[in-house]
């Protein structure tokens, strides 16, 4: 064993005491940022899938950080993210992802490529062009419970908003009761941007990339339980959880052992001692709809047309910033939260706002973030898009996944 392994040894007291701080900073509200998943095409070949070096090839002349701070990755299936800078409001973080977007797809238009939005590619199979040994093992981890996991690394992309924990108070800009509130938004939101509809399991569904990253391994993919002590909870689950890699001092093959646990290997069960860098590892490959990461990330979003990725990121801060407004929307959202709250998530995915009761709270949580847009002072062309996208869908019962769904059937029946 070397002596930097040696030095950097965790016990589960540790891991867990860590796990519980780093989840929940507490700060004052009022940051944004968000991550933007993009599906790539090549318009000349729509089946193909571009591998690294092209899509390297098409960035390479941007600068990194981006002007308005964004970062720029490739995915496993060769999807682009686009990491935002951490804006101190909504208005600074929409302004600079724009710029930054701007930039990103005129470079990747010139390369003879094309930005997708939508959640899920359902004409590629599924197939992983990153050769890195985290990938590698995350793919042989996924591919014991299923195909899903491949499917979800290769070919989906979301929207994924990120905003401050909260403070320490007992208010609604405390941590507890936002994480409170994440969670029990979170079904409703899934419904609200729908975007990936398709048929798995016998079953027709809205979002069907996020019935995929349900049917993984659950123990990283569930949603952890609502207690009164969110940082002991999220401990809790963290090192509930099976751990997907383990890195090798030679670099070379991470697959983890079948069936361990973070806990598990922090009591002496996994291949040698377990690290803050190895925890902090399996930090990063949990991924329940929301996740703290010292900060909330909102992952249940499916990824949107254009711009409309704003919508969702305007929507989720102006219910969660403003504490007026947090409050009544958790008023509007409680009667969601049943006894099988798995079965909440599940039935968003299966049937969006076809579900009366998201329906009537959508509309409800629309007009409640319009309030709180106003008061946080949100720019006029961002609280447009908020009403321009319930107008067109959330007040009807509809998603962008009915609209994806009415394409495919006009062009069946052309064809």
């Amino acid at each position: 064993m070397s002596a930097v392994l040696i030095q950097n040894m965790l016990s589960e007291k540790e891991a867990t005491a860590y796990v519980a701080s780093a989840g929940f900073r507490a700060g004052s509200v009022g940051s944004v940022g968000t991550e933007l998943e993009w599906l790539v095409r090549d318009p000349g070949a729509p089946l193909s899938r571009p591998m690294p070096d092209r899509l390297r090839d098409a960035v390479r002349d941007l600068p990194d950080p981006l002007p308005g701070g964004g970062r720029i990755t490739i995915e496993p299936g060769g999807q682009l993210e686009l990491s935002s800078g951490v804006g101190a409001s909504l208005a600074e973080c929409v302004a600079n992802t724009r710029s930054d977007m701007a930039l990103l797809t005129a470079a990747v238009e010139a390369a003879g490529l094309r930005l997708e939005g939508g959640g899920l590619d359902m004409l590629r199979p599924a197939f992983r062009v990153l050769d890195t040994p985290r990938y590698e093992a995350l793919e042989r981890f996924n591919d014991r419970s299923g195909p899903e996991g491949r499917v979800v690394a290769c070919n989906s992309a979301s929207v994924q908003v990120c905003l401050d924990s909260g403070d320490d108070s007992d208010g609604w800009l405390g941590y507890q009761r936002r994480w409170w509130l994440a969670d029990a938004m979170g079904p409703m939101l899934l419904a609200i941007f729908a975007n990936s509809p398709g048929t798995a399991g016998g079953h027709r569904w809205r979002s069907t990339r996020q019935v995929l990253r349900f049917a993984m391994d659950p123990s990283r993919t569930r949603a952890p339980r609502m207690t009164d002590d969110p940082r002991k909870e999220w401990a809790r689950y963290a090192l509930a959880a099976k751990v997907s890699v383990v890195a090798s001092e030679d670099g070379q093959d991470w697959t983890a052992p079948e069936g361990l646990t973070m806990r598990d290997w922090l009591r002496g069960g996994g291949p040698r001692p377990a690290t803050y860098i190895d925890l902090e590892m399996h930090l990063g490959t949990l991924v329940p709809p929301v996740r703290p990461r010292g900060y909330l990330e909102f992952r249940m979003i499916d990824q949107q047309d254009g711009e409309n990725w704003v919508v969702p990121v305007a929507l989720v801060t102006g219910l969660m910033d403003d504490a007026l407004t947090a409050e009544r929307a958790a008023d509007v959202v409680r009667p969601l939260r049943s006894l099988r709250r798995h079965h909440d998530w599940v039935t968003a995915a299966r049937r969006g706002l076809r579900e009366p009761g998201l329906t009537e709270a959508a509309t409800a949580c629309f007009a409640l973030a319009q309030e709180g847009l106003e008061r946080l002072g949100a720019p006029g062309d961002i609280r447009a898009a908020v009403a321009e996208f319930a107008e067109r869908y959330t007040v009807r019962g509809r998603c962008p996944a009915d609209d994806v769904a009415a394409r495919r059937v006009r062009s069946a029946v052309a064809a």
